[in-house]
């Protein structure tokens, strides 16, 4: 693998390259829209055409992953872990049909990898000169209006009514005390839909720009990501977690938004949400690390983002030694704030009262590097989109705890779609 470097206009290429890049079956375009915190590593990255790669469907899939892992461990691997892995890793099933048809888990090596920072690009690949060229040469005709787009409604698959009296049902759990916090979920869909997945997604990171925000492409299967969520990072011998708990929207105003800033800060339900899920990834984080590390390092910190403030904290370990990397995302997979606590017990109620397989929602979409680290998001706020069956989807989610309002968190989860909707100029059925 070669690597060369270019001076060019970096926002006009990077439209060319997106381009360029939809002529493969495997694509993976990461950005961070400039969100930088200590732990960023990548401005904008886009890997394409597989080398190699693996398509996990049923048992034994964090066994294969380790396999796969150890024949290219100098060589950045971009994928994702679908929620529903949590049935290999604890005694859980979902029954749910798979309608968008995407892999339990799946990761490819690239043969190219573009690497985009304010005045140039980095090309690794055989012939670095060869893919600059070509890239100029393509089409710079983007899709910029998105057709077939703007009517499309999206159906619900729990009715209001539905999701109150299922809301009441684990409010009772919760009273039992079998759990104290669970993440109830819902999916959202529209059939025979036609639309540019990559048209799309500019317009979404244009509408929500986010920290984890991603393109990922595997034949008709496309993710489009506008997530805000850090699932969980590697840098060095440190393990990062930064679980958002706690939702409030945007003010109109300056001073309208310091006051709602305030009051999520202040709010005792979003704070107690917060907590139970630091308690819960700290415990996860405990079963990698050396011992003594966990730290719960950031607590409550309020970003904004352009929808909605949110309240995030930052959880870190060392990781020990002998562990490999793996095996450190089994032990704190699926995402604490996707689930609820104790977490085995809020999924099986999960698996229970919700009426949609979650799949690639709620799982973990990012990259292992040549380096050794690694990055994952938590995937929220992302369109899921089958081309072949023309099948779109989106779930939201929200916590419920003991003084919890079902009117209040239904809609918290109509704002979490809020910028999807308004990318593709639709509504939902009521």
């Amino acid at each position: 693998m070669a690597t060369a470097v270019f001076q060019v206009d970096t926002q006009h290429f990077e439209k060319r390259a997106l381009q360029w890049a939809q002529q493969f079956d495997e694509v993976c375009f990461f950005q961070s829209n400039d969100y930088n915190d200590e732990y960023a590593q990548i401005d904008r990255l886009l890997a394409v055409k597989a080398i190699d790669q693996v398509v996990c469907e049923h048992m034994d899939i964090f066994q294969t992953l380790e396999k796969f892992r150890a024949r290219y461990p100098d060589r950045w691997m971009p994928g994702f872990f679908s929620y529903d892995l949590k049935n290999e890793i604890e005694n859980l099933t979902t029954s749910f049909p798979n309608r968008l048809e995407f892999p339990e888990a799946y990761f490819f090596i690239p043969t190219i990898v573009l690497h985009f920072t304010d005045k140039e690009v980095k090309i690794e690949a055989p012939y670095p000169e060869n893919v600059y060229n070509d890239i100029l040469a393509s089409s710079d005709t983007a899709n910029r209006r998105i057709k077939e787009t703007t009517n499309i409604c999206f159906q619900k698959r729990m009715s209001e009514t539905t999701y109150v009296d299922v809301f009441q049902q684990l409010l009772k759990h919760i009273q039992q005390g079998d759990i104290y916090e669970v993440n109830l979920c819902q999916e959202f869909y529209a059939e025979n839909v036609t639309l540019s997945p990559l048209a799309v997604y500019q317009k979404l990171n244009r509408v929500s720009p986010t920290p984890f925000s991603c393109y990922f492409k595997i034949k008709d299967n496309y993710i489009l990501s506008a997530s805000p969520e850090r699932f969980l990072a590697k840098r060095g011998s440190a393990l990062i977690s930064q679980p958002i708990k706690g939702t409030a929207p945007r003010g109109k105003t300056q001073e309208e938004d310091f006051l709602i800033i305030e009051t999520l800060k202040n709010s005792p339900k979003e704070i107690s949400e917060n907590v139970m899920i630091v308690d819960l990834v700290r415990n996860d984080l405990t079963r990698s690390a050396q011992e003594g590390t966990v730290k719960a390092e950031k607590q409550l910190e309020v970003q904004t983002f352009e929808q909605v403030h949110q309240l995030v904290s930052t959880i870190a370990c060392q990781k020990r030694v002998g562990i490999s990397d793996i095996e450190v995302i089994r032990n704190t997979f699926p995402a604490g704030s996707m689930t609820g606590a104790p977490k085995i017990s809020a999924m099986r109620l999960c698996d229970r009262y919700e009426n949609s397989k979650r799949g690639i929602y709620a799982g973990a979409l990012g990259y292992f590097d040549p380096k050794g680290d690694f990055d994952f998001n938590v995937v929220i706020r992302s369109l899921l989109y089958n081309s072949k069956k023309q099948y779109l989807s989106f779930h939201t989610g929200g916590a419920i705890t003991i003084d919890a309002d079902p009117k209040k968190e239904y809609e918290e989860c109509l704002l979490k779609a809020s910028a999807i909707l308004k990318t593709l100029g639709s509504k939902l059925v009521r």
